[in-house]
């Protein structure tokens, strides 16, 4: 491949056809919106931000197995593409859980999918959040 670039690079139109042909697969693969740095927050983390909050947090585990106390909303994770309770506002700042992780990362993906920009999820899920001594309700 080097080779053909290096190739092709004498001929600038050519050269410039090579770059955009290269360069488009990336181009339509790139998301919707980009997603935040770290999607990631610990349980301790979580119940700091509840001082502030300014999140809508939803519990995507399916079946219910319970809820941490201050969740605005429960949407399976495996509808919550199609859900009107989700926010308006695409950068609005969005909390998900599930028991272990698993749930709340394909939500999470599903969402910026979706255009959302500041998707964060509960690491480890309300196993974590019970293991640090925190109740589920």
């Amino acid at each position: 491949m080097l080779h053909a670039a290096v190739h092709w690079s004498m001929n600038p139109r050519r050269a410039m056809l090579y770059a955009v042909l290269m360069t488009a697969p990336a181009l339509l693969a790139a998301p919707a919106a980009a997603a935040i740095q770290n999607p990631f927050l610990t349980p301790a983390q979580l119940r700091q931000a509840f001082t502030k909050k300014n999140f809508v947090l939803i519990n995507v585990h399916v079946p219910y197995e319970g809820h941490i106390a201050g969740t605005d909303l429960s949407i399976p994770y495996d509808t919550i593409g199609q859900s009107r309770e989700l926010p308006a506002d695409r950068k609005a700042n969005i909390v998900l859980y599930c028991r272990s992780g698993t749930m709340s990362a394909e939500a999470r993906q599903t969402l910026n999918r979706k255009g959302y920009t500041n998707v964060r999820e509960l690491q480890g899920g309300f196993n974590a959040w019970k293991a640090a001594g925190y109740e589920l309700k």
